[in-house]
């Protein structure tokens, strides 16, 4: 399995190099040559398997030569033994034909510790083969900079700074970052937006001799290896409800568009999946592509759901390279539009196919707060505001297909809005009962990239 950049002029990789570089050279993101596709009885041979066992047979084709199977199995176990449920990503019934997909039961209680547990496992086996050090940085709007964090704290072959938006993350997801008393991880609160941390990220990624200077490395969703462990849990979901059998309908809340991105690879590899559709909250910059064709960044408003306050939607450009059909040049300028103009229009036959394969809505403020206390009297389930966003979006999609809402986080996560919405204020499990209590260790950066470039070559003791 080989490895190509959607911008079509960066170095063709395998699945190791792909995994340790991260952004592609020519500023693109990498996706597989080609994808593998399982047959009706593979896909209903997956019943009643462990997720493990799942996890292996979906994402062994992707992997190459770069783990043996035995390798690749070891790593699998130890990613998912620290999650709380036996069933690592549980479903529960909603409605009638309505089910929640709970991924918020690893250890830092958001669905990116499905990818991140495995990221770490698998690049601290390929550092283990190579003596290699490495540099991390990661931008986060919430999740991933904890996630990232506990993946990959106290290891002596891996520095960790994580970029997130001052004053625009949970106090419990901020907590969860800044808390680790590990020297290798670094929390970095950036003046500005998530938007704003993404963009300097990729701007260190595309600074080549700073890069190749400190061994950069990233855990963003940028990285194919996060995209594909996300892939794992459409299958194990569709499955459990009948999949190959019956067709199967996914709502996501998605700021970034990584993990419907997953549903969409997922689909293409042969699963029975229906409708994938979008829920954003207000910044709906992806609610509105698929209403008028243009992609035009407006601006960030916070909101409850701060994991999805997002306007540069990086694994859109995936999608895009998939419905221009794989042309990189066409991508490289509708890229370079976004870039020089804040915006670009999504050809008319994109459009079409973006339309056909996927679906839209969004929720406000309002509609939120209102879905989480709907749903706690409806259901007894007490969801995060992303889960709220996701689920009153999906109501609205509702047919004869057995529909799946994923709630990416867990609502003691953002204990303010659940306790505004349902009087309720979610409580941390007992290992994390002590979070606010731990003395916190953060560093106030200026939306500067030479400014931050420092701070790391410092840091790590590189020089450029």
């Amino acid at each position: 399995m080989q490895y190509i950049s959607t911008r079509g002029s960066a170095p063709v990789l395998d699945f190791g190099g792909a995994m340790m570089t991260g952004l592609a050279r020519d500023g693109g993101l990498y996706v597989p040559e080609h994808l593998p596709s399982f047959s009706k009885d593979e896909i209903a041979a997956m019943a009643g398997l462990s997720y493990e066992e799942i996890a292996f047979r979906v994402m062994r084709p992707f992997i190459g030569e770069t783990f043996s199977d035995d390798e690749f199995k070891g790593l699998i176990a130890a990613a998912y033994q620290g999650f709380e449920h036996a069933a690592r990503a549980p479903l529960k019934q909603l409605a009638p034909n309505h089910f929640l997909l709970e991924l918020f039961h690893g250890p830092t209680l958001a669905f990116k510790d499905f990818a991140m547990q495995l990221i770490g496992q698998m690049m601290q086996a390929a550092l283990a083969k190579s003596g290699k050090r490495i540099t991390i940085v990661g931008a986060t709007s919430g999740d991933t900079g904890s996630a990232a964090i506990e993946a990959f704290r106290g290891l002596s072959n891996v520095d960790v700074f994580i970029l997130f938006p001052h004053g625009r993350v949970s106090e419990v997801q901020r907590r969860q970052m800044t808390t680790p008393s590990e020297s290798n991880v670094h929390a970095l609160a950036l003046d500005g937006d998530f938007d704003d941390c993404q963009a300097r990220l990729k701007d260190m990624f595309n600074h080549f001799e700073f890069r190749d200077a400190v061994g950069l490395a990233g855990v963003n969703s940028i990285n194919w290896a996060r995209v594909l462990a996300q892939v794992v849990y459409y299958f194990s979901s569709a499955v459990s409800l009948g999949a190959p059998h019956r067709t199967i309908d996914f709502t996501v809340p998605t700021g970034n568009f990584g993990d419907i991105y997953a549903g969409h690879i997922a689909r293409s590899m042969g699963l029975t999946i229906g409708k994938l559709v979008i829920a954003t909250n207000q910044n709906d910059i992806l609610h509105r592509t698929l209403e008028t064709g243009v992609y035009e960044t407006r601006g960030v408003a916070p909101s409850m759901s701060p994991s999805m306050d997002i306007q540069v939607s990086s694994n859109f450009e995936r999608l895009l390279f998939d419905v221009l059909d794989r042309e990189g040049a066409a991508v490289a300028d509708l890229m370079n539009d976004l870039k020089t103009t804040g915006k670009f229009t999504v050809p008319q036959g994109a459009l079409e196919a973006l339309r056909a394969g996927f679906a839209s809505g969004r929720a406000s403020e309002e509609e939120t707060l209102a879905t989480i206390g709907a749903t706690l009297k409806a259901s007894a389930e007490l969801i995060c505001p992303h889960g709220a966003v996701a689920v009153r979006v999906a109501e609205a999609h509702l047919g004869e297909n057995p529909m799946v809402t994923l709630a990416t986080a867990h609502p003691a996560k953002f204990p303010d809005a659940v306790e505004k919405a349902s009087g309720i204020r979610p409580a941390l499990p007992p290992r994390m009962a002590d979070l606010f209590e731990r003395p916190e260790r953060v560093t106030r950066v200026p939306n500067d990239l030479a400014a931050l470039e420092a701070l790391v070559l410092e840091t790590t003791g590189h020089n450029v």
